[in-house]
């Protein structure tokens, strides 16, 4: 293409970090370096800066501090989240049977599987329609008297699906069932308020609201006393062993208090350059579909199947063209397989390896988006045209 230029489209996968964030953690790597579990004069300069970044992010959820876990990151909240909730459960003799989806991101997915599968639990895997949205009457169906926990995702991170949270908190409370959620994808753009979700464990990761790699949050609800999964030292209140990541941590707040304090300016601005892609694309492509739902979505987040492409070699020339995408998940991204989601929300095979997602940021223009959707444009063109060749 003429006039090429980098345009990045994969904000689901990880954002850029604020320089605003960067600088508020630069202290914390050269001049604040203790280990906040130390007693001396160093070590409580550390922990007093994790102490106030856990205030500004209670404040955000509206928790108490106390009910806010430093992790490594979303994969460790959720693995953390699910067996030390279910160990728990298990362990007070509450039962063993866990409900989630099949469109779970793979740190529930394959946590939940590891627990069927080697540590004596059973799972219930609740249908998704073509949107991938759950029936809250199969939900209901769903729930036994052993059922100790259920876990489903909020913003869906392959096709940007909201799930309805707080009216399954309130099913599964009603029957004395806790509710994870994975919003790794939400926090950020939708609300984050753990009494109005009503959920009783949620997790964060910073890289997704242009905070720092390698931190993330677990709320945990008081009352709910988790076996750590990570054991060593009596870190978060013995939830989470491991010395504090203090510069990540402190990073983590400032970008997650921004992203709310801005959040009505991102939105509008994220959802512009969203509906210009899902326009531009619908209008220039034929034998092409929305995926996820076409109202109940991130506003960041656009993604679409193809009829007779391969996601991988979309992405590949798309790359060539300078554009920055994913065929899902960013943890799938190269895998020649079919999409798991789709499959599960009822695409062919044939089709659902024809994913793309597209998702837009702070920096994202509407030249950026023209120009996009031109690439995709040109580049299923050439495959299609390829194929046919090769089939004649």
């Amino acid at each position: 293409m003429k006039n090429r230029r980098s345009v990045y489209l994969d904000h689901s996968a990880t954002t850029p970090t604020d320089p605003r964030v960067v600088e508020k953690m630069l202290p914390y790597f050269t001049e604040f370096y203790g280990n906040a579990s130390s007693i001396h004069g160093f070590g409580r300069k550390a922990e007093q800066a994790i102490e106030d970044a856990r205030e500004m992010i209670a404040k955000i959820l509206h928790c108490d501090p106390i009910e806010i876990v430093f992790t490594s990151g979303g994969s460790e909240s959720d693995n953390l989240a699910l067996r030390g909730a279910a160990w728990t459960a298990q362990q007070q003799g509450r039962g063993n049977h866990l409900i989630t989806t099949p469109v779970e991101h793979s740190a529930i997915g394959r946590t939940t599987a590891q627990l069927a599968a080697l540590m004596g639990f059973e799972r219930t895997l609740l249908p998704v329609d073509r949107h991938a949205q759950i029936d809250e009457e199969d939900f209901i169906a769903a729930c036994r008297p052993e059922t100790t926990l259920a876990s489903v995702i909020y913003a869906n991170n392959e096709v940007g699906t909201i799930a309805p949270i707080p009216q399954l908190a309130q099913i599964a409370h009603e029957r004395g069932i806790w509710l994870h959620t994975d919003a790794v994808q939400a926090a950020g753009q939708l609300p984050l308020d753990v009494e109005v979700l009503g959920v009783d464990l949620m997790s964060l990761s910073a890289h997704k609201f242009y905070g720092p790699k390698g931190v993330g949050v677990l709320y945990v609800r008081k009352g709910i006393d988790l076996v750590p999964s990570q054991t060593g030292g009596s870190h978060e209140e013995n939830r989470r062993a491991g010395t504090h990541n203090t510069p990540a941590i402190v990073g983590m707040a400032y970008a997650l208090q921004w992203a709310y304090d801005e959040r009505e300016t991102r939105i509008a601005h994220y959802r512009a350059m969203r509906d210009q892609l899902i326009t531009g694309i619908l209008a220039h492509i034929s034998d092409v579909e929305l995926t996820g739902h076409p109202q109940d979505r991130l506003p960041s987040h656009a993604s679409f199947v193809f009829d007779g492409i391969d996601s991988t070699k979309l992405l590949m020339h798309l790359d060539m063209k300078g554009v920055a995408a994913s065929g899902g998940s960013a943890c799938k991204t190269g895998n020649p397989e079919p999409s798991s989601v789709l499959l599960a929300m009822g695409y062919p095979a044939e089709q659902a390896i024809g994913t793309l997602r597209l998702s837009v940021g702070l920096q994202t223009t509407p030249e950026d988006v023209e120009y996009a959707v031109n690439a995709v444009a040109d580049s299923v063109e050439k495959l299609r045209k390829l194929n046919r060749v090769l089939s004649s």
